[in-house]
């Protein structure tokens, strides 16, 4: 069967940003004691008149224009998101007349928590691998909604990813994916409920870590792989701490996390937040080097990723700003107008 990967890729990450110290100060908290506990600095705030949509469109432009491929030869977009503009009326739509895409579209709309993003990728592998589309979008995006004075107001973020895939003019070649799921209830928001839910310490262990954790031997099992097969590892990052255990855990370096770990300087965005990861080893990975992707979403399920950079990386991204370059263009928020801005999202 023919190669399928990434033909292209984008990213794209709002300029605002709000310290975790300005977070604590406004509610009289700890400041110190938060950023230990989160291993957490900052994050990205959207701006007035950015939301899920918006970002996602900015992020696919970057990704089309890498891969040199026009609107109207992608035939499938899938949107990964927990926090689409509208309860009932697809993003995908609205992404894809942005873009300008055929009107012979697969499209829609996907929440499963952080891990949308990839299980849209997954869709978008397959029908190509299946012969039935040439090229698709894949597009992990959120604006994170947060209850004010909660932990997650410190993290939960706001970003964007999105993959070109497709079997021609391959930057990064799918090797196998693979999927963990179980119903384990760690975080969660009721419908008409503005902001979600989350089950404390019982996030970690049973929900992150088992996911993970299982989905990366499983993967690595699938390739005959071991630890020092990757040059680069990328797992979700809801905050700092977390990937950087479970790397640990199976036997990966800080040298092998480092380049995608983005969850100090920008939160977590949810969806994007490995996919953003992604974007930015992709910035960084040389010709026929290995990359491990596993996302987590609450809920609770994980997907993982093989991939292999192929010669055509290293020239195809050389026009394009990196991901941590993007990050370095900052305008940092007092809470009252990051309060402000962020009204309309709750």
């Amino acid at each position: 069967m023919k190669d399928v990967g990434i033909a292209g890729y984008g990213a794209y990450i709002p300029k605002f940003r709000i310290k975790v110290d300005e977070i604590a100060r406004s509610w009289g908290r700890d400041a110190d004691s938060l950023k230990k506990s989160l291993c957490v600095n900052e994050k990205a705030v959207p701006g007035i008149d950015e939301d899920s949509a918006t970002m996602a469109v900015e992020a696919s432009k970057h990704a089309l224009s890498m891969g040199k491929v026009q609107g109207s030869s992608i035939q499938a977009l899938f949107i990964g998101s927990e926090s689409h503009p509208y309860a009932v009326k697809p993003t995908a739509t609205i992404v894809a007349e942005a873009l300008r895409l055929s009107r012979g579209l697969f499209s829609a709309d996907l929440e499963f928590a952080c891990q949308a993003g990839t299980s849209s990728m997954q869709i978008v592998y397959s029908m190509i691998k299946s012969g039935m589309i040439g090229y698709g979008l894949a597009i992990g995006t959120d604006v994170a909604q947060a209850n004010p004075n909660d932990a997650l107001e410190c993290t939960a973020s706001a970003g964007s990813a999105s993959m070109l895939l497709g079997s021609e003019n391959i930057l990064a070649r799918i090797e196998a994916t693979y999927s963990f799921t179980t119903d384990t209830p760690d975080f969660w928001r009721r419908q008409n409920q503005p902001y979600p839910k989350h089950g404390g310490q019982f996030t970690g262990k049973p929900a992150y870590y088992r996911h993970i954790v299982e989905c990366t031997q499983k993967i690595m099992e699938m390739t005959s792989s071991r630890p020092d097969d990757f040059a680069h590892v990328v797992f979700h990052q809801p905050n700092g701490k977390f990937p950087v255990e479970a790397a640990r855990m199976l036997g990966f370096t800080e040298r092998q996390t480092q380049n995608g770990l983005l969850v100090r300087e920008i939160g977590n965005c949810y969806s994007a937040s490995s996919l953003i990861g992604l974007c930015s080893v992709l910035d960084e990975a040389e010709s026929s080097q290995r990359i491990l992707l596993v996302s987590y979403g609450s809920g609770a399920g994980a997907d993982g990723f093989v991939f292999e950079a192929t010669g055509l990386l290293p020239e195809a991204r050389k026009s394009f700003m990196k991901v941590k370059d993007m990050m370095k263009n900052t305008v940092y928020l007092p809470y009252e107008k990051y309060a402000r801005q962020s009204k309309k999202y709750a």
